[in-house]
């Protein structure tokens, strides 16, 4: 796929299934622009596998083992229709047209993507076949690092392959879990009532997830101090204010910010 005519049809979609991340990409120059958009896309395909509550976890760790593998050559899409056929009636559009968010993606940068789209869907499937069973702040850490550390690393690779951008790989990690934290805090209810699934620690309470929260969000903060492009330091900024802000909501007893509050956030990261 030529870089210079990333499908129109991609953006769409991105747009349709994130509104966390879909402006911030917009920020991005060309190669990254259109790298981050390919790699959401297909980390989102994955993590619908990985969140269907229709779909018992043997089955969901035998697709995201075989998806995980399948990531580690040049992509069959055969093979991927095949693996995704005990599932395809119940997923979504952006996982069952995977294969086109891979072609999407530039050249240059598709084995960076590969690689960590391969790292994931395994973590995915190690934690879906016990149930999300995690006891320990020590699960907590391995769980939040394969669904969310593993982006910051990924954007990171990036940021120095296009851009000569050196960053922290402990402190890309706490960006991605920071985020990760707050969405878990957000999501804890829904998550037991309709999953049946808890991603708190055993004799934690909320306090103790608010400080994980808190301790990850302070090394995305200082993550950030070592980005000295504008168009990148945009792109992170946004998803990190509004975590900050959710987080803050939480706190106060709300339930999350409001869209008007996300709209300003937005406003305030284009005026900066």
């Amino acid at each position: 796929m030529n870089e210079k005519t990333y499908p129109k049809d991609a953006m769409r979609v991105l747009k349709e299934t994130s509104r966390t991340f879909y402006i911030p990409i917009t920020f991005l120059q060309k190669e990254l622009k259109h790298t981050v958009a390919s790699a959401y896309l297909v980390f989102r395909a994955i993590d619908e596998i990985e969140d269907h509550d229709e779909i018992d976890n043997d089955l969901k760790h035998s697709v995201l083992t075989q998806v995980s593998e399948l990531f580690k050559q040049p992509f069959d899409e055969e093979k991927y229709v095949q693996i995704l056929e005990p599932v395809k009636d119940t997923m979504p559009e952006v996982t069952l047209r995977l294969g086109e968010w891979i072609e999407a993606c530039p050249e240059s940068t598709l084995q960076f993507v590969m690689d960590a789209a391969s790292e994931m869907a395994f973590g995915m499937a190690k934690w879906a076949n016990v149930n999300w069973n995690i006891q320990t702040r020590e699960d907590l850490d391995d769980y939040t690092y394969y669904v969310a550390g593993l982006v910051g690393v990924l954007l990171s690779e990036l940021w120095e392959f296009c851009a000569g951008v050196k960053t922290d790989r402990d402190l890309a990690i706490g960006y991605g879990r920071g985020l990760q934290a707050v969405n878990i805090l957000r999501n804890e209810q829904e998550d037991l009532d309709e999953r049946g699934v808890s991603f708190v620690p055993d004799h934690w309470s909320r306090t103790e997830l608010f400080d994980y929260a808190d301790e990850n969000l302070a090394k995305a903060d200082e993550y950030m101090k070592s980005l000295d492009k504008r168009s990148i330091l945009l792109f992170c900024r946004l998803p990190l204010s509004l975590a900050h802000k959710t987080l803050k909501a939480m706190k106060d007893g709300r339930e999350k910010i409001t869209r008007a509050e996300v709209e300003q956030t937005v406003e305030e990261i284009h005026v900066d």
